[in-house]
């Protein structure tokens, strides 16, 4: 992996998961935002990206907030997506400070979003590439993401478009409209773990993994 070609290598990750856990650890404790000193940060992790943190507990989803399209450098990025991941993902309440030292977290940095072109439902299973892609539905106002390392609890294609409208209350049936109605975008993603992570379901991941 090279950062020249837009990937970061296994020392950048490192530096993302630090501030992650930083960050973490300065908002539930301390009610303060962690800002790494960016004088003291390598290019790869100063540039604009779009990260997700994610947080497991015993192998169970404590947590999962990020961004879509870059805005900010990546680990502003990071550090703010691990506060809302421990603090405002609705389907959890707020990690508490006892809490710290069984959670692990992951980060997960993604490539801009292209949008899939597709006829219609059955073309748009064969378009998904399982463990490669991560998907966003977008219908109406309403959006939903699922990162590629989901197909690994979720194989089936069908499950995992069943998975997004029910994360993000889109009708099913509107996946079988022709013409679409519903704006089906992928990327793909690089993942750094914390040392004993383990992704929901309890499976230990690699190191890292980058997307395909």
């Amino acid at each position: 992996m090279h950062e020249e070609e837009g990937r970061l290598t296994e020392a950048a990750g490192r530096i993302l998961v630090d501030v992650a856990r930083r960050s973490l650890e300065a908002f539930v404790r301390h009610q303060t935002f962690y800002e790494p000193a960016q004088t003291d940060l390598p290019a790869a992790v100063s540039r604009p990206g779009a990260t997700f943190v994610t947080l497991t507990q015993w192998g169970e989803l404590r947590g999962c907030i990020g961004t879509v399209q870059a805005y900010r450098d990546l680990v502003s990025d990071v550090a703010q997506n691990a506060v809302a991941a421990a603090s405002r993902d609705p389907r959890f309440v707020p990690v508490a400070v006892e809490e710290l030292k069984s959670i692990r977290l992951s980060v997960s940095v993604l490539t801009p979003p292209k949008k899939l072109i597709y006829t219609d439902y059955e073309d748009l299973l064969a378009r998904l590439r399982p463990e490669v892609d991560g998907v966003v539905l977008s219908w109406q106002a309403r959006r939903s993401l699922l990162l590629p390392q989901v197909w690994e609890r979720i194989a089936d294609p069908a499950q995992f478009l069943r998975s997004l409208c029910l994360k993000g209350h889109i009708p099913e049936k509107e996946l079988r409209v022709v013409p679409p109605t519903v704006t089906v975008s992928t990327f793909q993603a690089q993942h750094f773990y914390e040392e004993g992570y383990l992704e929901p379901g309890g499976k230990a991941p690699t190191t890292s993994r980058p997307g395909k």
